[in-house]
């Protein structure tokens, strides 16, 4: 009985690899599906946002004008209660619910109408932060292609000119909006026109034109929020955006133009210019996408905006913020600053680090500490990266080193399941574990042509990316590593391998093989990959090909030594041997995850004093030292019962001698 559960628990371990990589493609499809918020926080939004623009319609000097608009706006207000409370629970729901019975009160008093805009305006934004879900569109939307979707779509109800006096009008209650309105565009903003265009009004002939793509429904409300405009304001509005730099000051990206109105604007700025540049803006609006800040311009904005919700009190505002600091802004410069200076990477890793623990647990003399330390290391950067093209030596051991690193790693891994099968007299199978790994280098080119061509990898998918892969394998080699050790304990075990390991190495099995040689070589891949992209901006091709081809030669000398060596040992030396090794492996696999994930904000931060040692996965976290120990201890329980197991076997069979 004894080499058939042996069997059995061979098969569980296969499928065990399998469940876990299933789980991996689920975790990572959601990881890279737009984010975005519930149906429900987008219909709260639009509950606030109709009482921000409608309420002037219902109320005027504190009287009521019209009944009909005055109970929609007490019916809006108490749903917008309501809904809210349907929402998951987050640390800034109490707060929003004061701010949405805030509203609701001034609604009550017929408060004057700029009063409950406002209110509900900070509700919305209150709402974003804590919900967030996509206020811009990816790309820069087509007004003409808007013009032409409106004239197909809307000109019937709304009119040719956006008067509201459509050939359907006339039959419609109530009537069409009139987008030409001054009163009613002023204190509409362009998200809320893309959500009622996807979503509908309820209760009125306005239906969903979700089945338009995305990006029509954009293009349509930015077109749409130009008919209250005309040709000199937009003109004026372009004079004062080419001279004014606080003007350009305000608008960093897209999501600014399409969540400001014009009256939000007016606080800030005379009224007549707010009016200009709103109109310059909306119909240009790839002028804001080229002002957008990218590098550290944008990780000092994001860090200033960040300082200033901490010093508001905003912590989780200030988290996120500083995330994009990091993310947005400056982990695209990684892997240049890490190959002209890889201490200063370090420096200003920890100091973000540093940051983000300060907003989280920390003081506000704390927090600004740490932004001034942050800012102090941007201007070495800055000097760093002023330097238009890096010395080429720099490039060939930039080049040399990364894809020596990354490739070792993944060596040990393919090198041990191709020896494994070999020594398991089971070759027909090694075709899968060569399918994998050249798989994930096909992978690998895909990824290059994507992030080189056709879109960037934004910094959060990429440590994402990183950290579960590193964790996948973690867990799949820490299995790995002590069912090998169990194995080259037992007794007998050679003799069970030939007789009995044909029957346990199924084709879902062999399955489980392809996906543990694709997912290692995949990780160091797309490592690989994003830094050579770097690498390539500074111009020196020929010593990056050079630092490539001088790297791969040495992997595949240390493939031949490594091929070589374990294919000489005693099947129970390999096994301990690897066992041990895999573990190693697993411990260092999980430091680096979890640090990843760490950097795209999917984990907290703790900071110790413990030297950071990166190609052992030695971070001075606590999180990360902690799940290190955790591996660490596993392994060593598991070493420890096939010690206990090996010991009572022997014994028993002294027994029966």
């Amino acid at each position: 009985m004894e080499p058939k559960i042996k069997v059995n628990n061979q098969k569980g371990f296969f499928t065990r690899i399998i469940s876990v990589v299933a789980a991996w493609i689920l975790i990572s499809g959601s990881v890279f599906a737009q984010p975005g918020g519930s149906g429900d926080v987008k219909q709260l939004w639009q509950l606030l946002d109709y009482v921000a623009v409608d309420y002037s319609g219902a109320v005027a000097d504190g009287a009521i004008i019209s009944e009909a608009e005055y109970a929609e706006m007490l019916d809006f207000t108490e749903n917008a209660g309501t809904l809210l409370q349907s929402l998951p629970e987050h640390e800034s729901k109490p707060t929003i619910a004061d701010k949405i019975a805030e509203l609701r009160a001034a609604v009550l008093r017929k408060e004057a109408s700029n009063e409950v805009s406002r209110l509900a305006h900070v509700a919305n934004a209150s709402l974003i932060t804590a919900y967030p879900f996509p206020v811009a569109p990816q790309n820069v939307p087509d007004l003409a292609r808007g013009q032409t979707l409106y004239a197909a779509q809307c000109a019937t109800c709304h009119g040719v000119a956006g008067n509201g006096d459509g050939p359907l009008a006339e039959n419609l209650e109530p009537k069409p909006i009139a987008f030409t309105d001054p009163e009613r565009a002023r204190t509409r903003s362009l998200i809320a026109l893309y959500q009622v265009i996807s979503q509908g009004v309820e209760g009125t002939s306005m239906v969903s034109f979700k089945a338009l793509p995305e990006e029509d429904r954009w293009a349509l409300a930015f077109y749409i929020g130009t008919l209250s405009f005309n040709e000199s304001m937009r003109e004026q509005g372009k004079h004062l955006w080419n001279d004014d730099g606080q003007i350009k000051g305000r608008f960093t990206d897209l999501a600014t133009l399409t969540t400001v109105t014009e009256a939000a604007l007016a606080e800030t700025i005379p009224e007549n210019n707010a009016r200009s540049v709103t109109a310059y803006l909306r119909s240009h609006p790839k002028v804001v996408e080229t002002n957008k800040p990218v590098g550290l311009a944008l990780s000092r904005l994001r860090l200033a905006e960040s300082l200033a919700a901490a010093r508001a009190g905003d912590r989780n505002l200030a988290t996120r913020l500083s995330l994009s600091a990091y993310l947005d802004g400056f982990e695209p410069l990684e892997p240049i600053v890490n190959t002209r200076n890889g201490s200063l990477l370090i420096a200003v890793e920890t100091a973000m680090l540093t940051y983000r623990s300060a907003v989280a647990k920390g003081t506000i003399e704390q927090v600004e500490a740490a932004a001034v330390q942050l800012e102090q290391l941007f201007v070495q950067v800055d000097g760093l990266m002023q330097d238009a093209k890096a010395d080429p030596r720099t490039t060939f051991v930039g080049a040399l080193t990364i894809l020596l690193r990354e490739g070792i790693e993944a060596l040990l891994i393919v090198i041990g399941m191709i020896t494994f099968l070999k020594k398991t007299d089971r070759p027909e199978v090694l075709h899968h574990v060569h399918r994998g790994w050249i798989s994930a280098l096909l992978a690998g080119v895909l990824t290059w042509v994507v992030a080189t061509y056709l879109i960037g990898i934004s910094g959060a998918n990429r440590e994402v990316t990183e950290g579960i892969g590193s964790l996948l394998a973690a867990v799949v080699l820490l299995s790995v590593g002590l069912w090998m050790h169990q194995k080259s304990s037992a007794g007998k075990w050679q003799d069970y391998l030939k007789e009995k390991l044909s029957l346990a190495v199924s084709q879902r099995s062999a399955w489980a093989l392809f996906a543990l040689a694709f997912i290692a070589v995949y990780r160091e891949v797309f490592e690989t990959v994003l830094f050579y992209s770097a690498l390539a901006a500074d111009g020196n091709s020929g010593a990056l090909i050079a630092g490539f081809f001088t790297a791969l030669l040495l992997l595949v000398v240390i493939a031949w030594v490594l091929l070589r060596t374990s294919a000489r040992m005693p099947l129970g030396t390999f096994f301990s041997v690897t066992s041990i090794l895999v573990v190693v492996l697993a411990v260092v696999l999980t430091g680096k995850g979890v640090s990843a994930l760490q950097e795209a904000g999917w984990i907290g931060v703790t900071l110790i004093t413990i030297p950071r040692v990166e190609w052992l996965g030695l971070y001075p976290t606590l999180e990360t030292l902690t799940s290190q120990v955790i591996v660490a201890l596993i392994a060593l329980g598991g070493f420890g019962i096939s010690w206990v197991n090996t010991r009572n076997n022997a014994v028993e069979k002294a027994k029966l001698n």
